[in-house]
C-alpha cells in the first residue's frame, strides 16, 4: 500500500477479531444486561460486535478488505469451535450457513436501526436476536440497546487509522 498507516498484518487482523471476541465476554452483559452465558447467548454478542467493527470498516475503502479478512477470521473460528463441540465434519458446512444467515440478518435488522438512530427498533431486535424473548420492555434490551448506539457513536468518532492498526474503542457496558 501506498500510506503506511494502512499497512496491516495478519497480526492487525488477529488483533481486531481478538478485541471484539474479548468484548463479547464482558461479564456484565451476562450479569447485567441478562444476556444468556449459553454458547447462543456468546456468539449472539460476537455477532452484534463484529457487526460494529465491520459497519465501521465499511463506511471506506481501505476498511472494507480489513473488514473481509475479520469475516474470514470469524468464519474460521467458527468452523474450529463447531469441530470441538463435536459437530460431525458433514454437518458444519450446514451450520456455518446457518450462522452467516444469522450475521447478515441481523446486521440488516440492526444496521437499520442505527441508521434511523432508533432506539426501539433497536430494543426490538436486540430482545428478540440477543435475549430470546419479544418482551421489549426488558430491561436488559434497553440497556444493550443504549450500550449499542453508543459504541456505534464511539466507533465512528475513532480515528480510522487505530483500526488499521488493530485497535477498537468499545465503550465499557454498565
Amino acid at each position: 500500500m501506498i500510506f503506511p498507516l494502512f499497512r496491516r498484518t495478519p497480526d492487525t487482523i488477529s488483533a481486531l477479531y481478538g478485541m471484539i471476541v474479548a468484548q463479547a465476554r464482558v461479564p456484565v452483559f451476562y450479569r447485567v444486561y441478562g444476556v444468556p452465558d449459553t454458547v447462543d447467548g456468546r456468539f449472539e454478542l460476537i455477532l452484534l460486535h463484529l457487526f460494529l467493527v465491520l459497519r465501521q470498516l465499511d463506511r471506506e475503502e481501505a476498511g472494507r478488505e480489513i473488514g473481509q479478512q475479520v469475516f474470514d477470521v470469524f468464519c474460521r473460528d467458527m468452523d474450529r469451535n463447531l469441530r470441538e463441540m463435536g459437530i460431525g465434519d458433514l454437518k458444519v458446512p450446514k451450520e456455518m450457513r446457518r450462522m452467516g444467515e444469522a450475521f447478515y440478518g441481523r446486521a440488516k435488522a440492526y444496521e437499520a436501526a442505527l441508521a434511523l438512530n432508533d432506539a426501539g427498533a433497536l430494543r426490538t431486535a436486540i430482545a428478540r436476536n440477543v435475549l430470546g424473548t419479544d418482551n421489549v420492555e426488558n430491561g436488559g434490551a434497553a440497556g444493550l440497546a443504549t450500550y449499542i448506539l453508543d459504541a456505534a457513536n464511539r466507533l465512528a468518532a475513532q480515528d480510522v487509522a487505530a483500526l488499521h492498526r488493530g485497535f477498537v474503542d468499545f465503550p465499557e457496558p454498565t
